[in-house]
């Protein structure tokens, strides 16, 4: 095996055929909704890139403070020979994993799961660049649709960061985390990033900046579907709209039609009509208090271990590891 390997399991048509498949069930919904993975082309990538410099979004920093404080304590823990990310990105935040993995010495596998080839060649260059020995091995995937990962040697630490666990609603959270328990041998562990439950106005501050990024970011996937199905969303229709749900504990952004409209989406044969004031579903982000994570992970066959927060409490980390 070479320092860097990629394996697709990914056809090549299978991201458009879900985009498709998403846009035509979501539209023909009551309410209407769409999947937030879809805000994430290239550029919608760099609008999140850029939410995470606002003072307001403090999750990044957050889950950063506590991967720099705890990384050594992570990896002492873990004892992982292999680090697995499920929807590893850049991988920016794993480097401080990995650093403090490969000083317990020994070989160290990474394998970054993303649906980005680029994303994943790009970041896995760059690892192998400032880390000499260690060995990559992406896997183009969507951990949401089963997953079978390489062989590689255990134990194992899998990695699920940022918080993106909040944008699953609870059965979706139940079938992620039961499809996580079946890929762990008993040595090995599960890393999960967790936003907190806080007060409110932190909260929407976090996702309704005043500098209008997180609208930007938003009304993306309007223009996805425009560029990939041929659709004729005016993205100055929709206004952003950020809440806060108290009894789900979490926040919606939302898009709501200015004004009474038609879109029509060609490569679907398929029209939507919008109200004046009606509000289509982008992203739910949930926040967690340690008793549910823990009571969540227990009903997949998962023990929580450890549970890390930053000095203010904004956001966790926690070690999991299966039943006995």
């Amino acid at each position: 095996m070479s320092p860097f390997d990629l394996t697709r399991t990914l056809a090549p048509d299978d991201t458009a055929a879900a985009l498709r498949a998403d846009v035509a069930d979501g539209l023909t919904r009551d309410p209407k909704e769409l999947p937030p993975k879809w805000f994430y082309d290239a550029h919608g990538s760099e609008l999140f890139e850029e939410i995470t410099r606002l003072p307001e979004y403090y999750p990044t920093r957050a889950e950063r403070e506590i991967l720099r404080d705890r990384a050594g304590e992570i990896a002492q823990a873990a004892r992982a020979r292999t680090l697995v990310e499920l929807g590893s990105g850049s991988s920016e935040k794993t480097r401080l994993l990995i650093a403090a993995l490969r000083a317990l010495g020994g070989p160290l596998t990474y394998i970054p799961v993303d649906v980005s080839e680029s994303a994943l060649a790009q970041a896995g260059t760059a690892l192998l660049a400032d880390h000499p020995g260690l060995t990559v091995h992406a896997l183009v995937a969507d951990f949401q649709r089963g997953l079978t990962l390489p062989a590689a040697p255990g134990p194992r630490l899998v990695a699920f960061l940022g918080g993106t666990i909040g944008n699953l609603v609870p059965v979706e959270r139940a079938a992620f985390l039961a499809s996580v328990r079946r890929m762990l041998a008993p040595e090995d562990t599960f890393l999960l990033g967790t936003d907190l439950v806080k007060d409110e106005a932190t909260l929407i501050a976090a996702y309704d900046d005043p500098q209008g990024v997180t609208a930007a970011f938003n009304k993306n996937v309007l223009a996805v579907i425009d560029r990939e199905l041929g659709a004729d969303f005016d993205l100055a229709d929709f206004d952003h709209v950020a809440l806060w749900d108290r009894d789900n504990e979490w926040i919606e952004m939302r898009l709501r039609a200015r004004r009474y409209l038609t879109a029509k989406v060609p490569a679907l044969d398929l029209t939507a009509d919008f109200a004046p004031g009606e509000e289509m579903r982008t992203e739910i982000s949930a926040k967690f208090r340690e008793a549910g994570v823990r009571a969540e992970l227990a009903a997949a066959g998962l023990r929580l271990r450890h549970w890390w927060t930053d000095r203010e409490g904004r956001f966790a980390l926690s070690l999991a590891s299966p039943e006995e």
